[in-house]
């Protein structure tokens, strides 16, 4: 098929995704447990990226290169041919199409394994793409358990490109089978200064209940908790976690409460193991939020709870929490910032808050992190614009035409 037909087609899904735009929303809703508002934006970005990377297909082209004379070179641009795309349970419509959307643009023909938590908008965006006409076979959709459907397409021969986002211990278990096809891990922490960043809900955005990786999780204060100006930072943190609310829906809320259920009863101990955790080395919780009234019996809920001082060696400080749990940090100069930020094993986002821009560039060049945020935090979204981690938050790029380039070879 040629790329401006496969361009077409991309098109005319991204465009039935906004036809079946509420339909995917509280699928999405439903089987993540994530608030209405958060459904949204997700299933808006799904339509965005299909369309992004519909205009994109017949604009990939390889080069020309200058050489020795009598000689002409040329690069090519060729699909790896079967792509496999291992889709995590907190953003399956958005992973999933920002995977989805850059294979198919460049002429790749997909299996898709979505998480066994969370896979209803992916099986809906199949039954979307056979309705548009994308040919039988060019986009194929297997749920199934990750030890066993995600397995086997990591370790199948005629899987030649994997792209799979989830944890270490995951990525680690898939490399095994087939070390040359893991395209990317990201699973991180994500650490910020001067100011407060947490997944706790604020304004400009709010946090969703499945965790993503590159939420804030740890707010490095200048100077300590008690130094000028860090307590306004914190008493805004605490204002807002003591006002965050985990529970169902009322019938009057267009969006409901910001934050909403865990995933599943495993990842509802995990996150409460770590507040355990917390309080019995000593840790001091700040601020807590509470649990709505009118929330059901037995759901997975947890109150956002904010500790801090939080030691750098402490596991909330070193771990993937995934859940509403927040770690403040002290730090007394720029070099000691640095030293934080950079102190995990992970680096797929950060943020830096400063009014001095030579110092925000300085950091931002220091911070191993795939993205680095200054006076800002999330890019709403971000079709366009490159996504990956460093360290253990992964290798490969997915979003913009970065995307495309990895798809083909």
């Amino acid at each position: 098929m040629s790329a401006l037909e496969r361009g077409r087609l991309l098109t005319k899904l991204g465009l039935a995704v906004l036809d079946h735009y509420e339909e995917l929303v509280r699928l999405e809703a439903m089987d993540t447990g994530k608030p209405l508002k958060q459904a949204r934006a997700d299933i808006t970005a799904l339509a965005r990226y299909l369309e992004f990377y519909g205009g994109a297909a017949d604009k990939l082209t390889g080069e020309t290169l200058p050489y020795l004379d009598g000689y002409t070179v040329m690069t090519l641009r060729e699909p790896h041919g079967v792509t496999g795309h291992i889709i995590p349970w907190n953003y399956p419509a958005q992973i999933g199409g920002r995977s989805i959307g850059g294979a198919l643009a460049a002429g790749n023909a997909c299996v898709v394994k979505p998480a066994e938590d969370a896979c209803l908008s992916i099986l809906k965006l199949g039954e979307l793409a056979l309705a548009v006409g994308l040919p039988p076979g060019a986009l194929n959709i297997v749920p199934g358990l990750g030890e066993e459907a995600g397995a086997a397409l990591a370790r199948h021969p005629g899987i030649d490109h994997i792209s799979f986002t989830g944890s270490p211990r995951s990525a680690r278990s898939s490399s095994r089978r087939q070390p040359s096809t893991i395209a990317r891990s990201p699973w991180s922490w994500a650490a910020s200064r001067r100011r407060w960043c947490s997944p706790t809900p604020t304004r400009r955005r709010p946090c969703p209940s499945s965790p993503t990786p590159s939420s804030r999780t740890r707010a490095d204060l200048l100077g300590g908790i008690a130094a000028p100006g860090s307590e306004e930072h914190l008493r805004g943190v605490r204002r807002r976690g003591r006002r965050a609310l985990q529970g169902a829906p009322g019938r009057r809320l267009r969006h409901g409460p910001r934050l909403r259920p865990l995933i599943n009863k495993a990842q509802h101990r995990r996150v409460g193991d770590y507040i355990e955790r917390g309080a019995k080395s000593g840790l001091k919780p700040l601020a807590q939020g509470r649990i709505a009234a009118n929330a059901p019996k037995g759901g997975y809920y947890v109150a956002p709870t904010l500790f801090g001082p939080v030691p750098p060696d402490h596991a909330l400080a070193q771990e993937e929490v995934f859940g509403p749990v927040l770690a403040a940090m002290p730090f007394h100069d720029e070099s000691d910032a640095l030293t934080l930020a950079n102190g995990t094993l992970y680096g797929l986002v950060a943020g830096i808050w400063t009014g001095d821009a030579g110092r925000a560039m300085r950091m931002a060049r220091g911070i191993k992190a795939g993205q680095v945020f200054i006076n800002n935090y999330g890019a709403g979204g971000g079709v366009e614009l490159p996504f990956g981690g460093m360290k253990k938050s992964g290798f490969g790029r997915e979003k913009g035409f970065e995307a495309l380039h990895a798809s083909p070879r």
